[in-house]
């Protein structure tokens, strides 16, 4: 695996076989992400137990001999290039130090600008990486669903009649949450999680009801949407 191969073996993990089968689900759901995971399966002598080997993630010295070609061998496929890209351009930025320099940066624009020169790397990601690994607070990872929090919360009409995210209404939706939150990129963070299913069962009903109620209202609208555009199309 990518791990095993440029990384440093961390420790060794010991499974052991519950089932009467010789096996069981967690062992089995562990075994099935381990190439992923950078985890590699050891067998033991014994057949009810056995061990994973765990591996760090390879830092950008590890990462210096690796070519294109090694990483689509390892199923990397077309993240393959980028991998070799961002490498590279990390190295010419002056590797660890420049991206420690960006964590003492207090212009959180500065720092989404810097990471956008890494390949395949876009606004969202770059915010991403910008709140939990560069100390932005104010970064705010905007997709579709942060859109639907921003104008059911806080401006209905930031959209406007654009649908595309552009640049500028990029911005315009993450400042609906800077304006209101210190920390910012964590607020987002745990409003974005409470539209998520698991989370649900914990939020205040009447906040679930209004929740629903929302995307109920925001589907006829579509509906009407869709309706208005058909007939229009029938009359040319």
């Amino acid at each position: 695996s990518f791990r095993e191969t440029f990384g440093d073996k961390m420790l060794d993990v010991p499974l052991r076989s519950v089932g009467s089968d010789g096996g069981s689900d967690t062992e089995e759901g562990i075994r099935g992400d381990n190439d992923q995971n950078g985890i590699k399966e050891e067998n033991s002598s014994s057949s009810s137990s056995s061990s994973m080997a765990i591996y760090s993630f390879p830092t950008l010295d590890q990462l210096k001999p690796a070519t294109e070609e090694q990483l689509r061998e390892m199923g990397l496929g077309y993240r393959a290039k980028y991998i070799i890209q961002t490498r590279d351009l990390l190295i010419d930025s002056g590797g660890e130090e420049y991206l420690l320099s960006l964590r003492k940066k207090k212009d959180g624009m500065e720092v989404q600008e810097e990471l956008l020169k890494f390949s395949g790397i876009g606004r969202k990601v770059a915010d991403c990486v910008a709140l939990f690994s560069l100390d932005q607070n104010d970064a705010i990872p905007v997709d579709v669903h942060v859109q639907k929090i921003a104008r059911r919360d806080y401006d209905p009409s930031v959209m406007g009649q654009t649908k595309s995210l552009t640049p500028t209404l990029y911005k315009k939706v993450a400042d609906l949450f800077r304006d209101r939150f210190e920390y910012a990129g964590w607020a987002h963070s745990l409003l974005f999680a409470a539209e998520l299913p698991s989370f649900r069962h914990v939020l205040p009903e009447d906040m679930v009801q209004e929740m629903d109620e929302w995307k109920e209202q925001e589907a006829k609208k579509k509906e009407q949407e869709a309706k208005k555009k058909k007939a229009v199309q029938s009359k040319k």
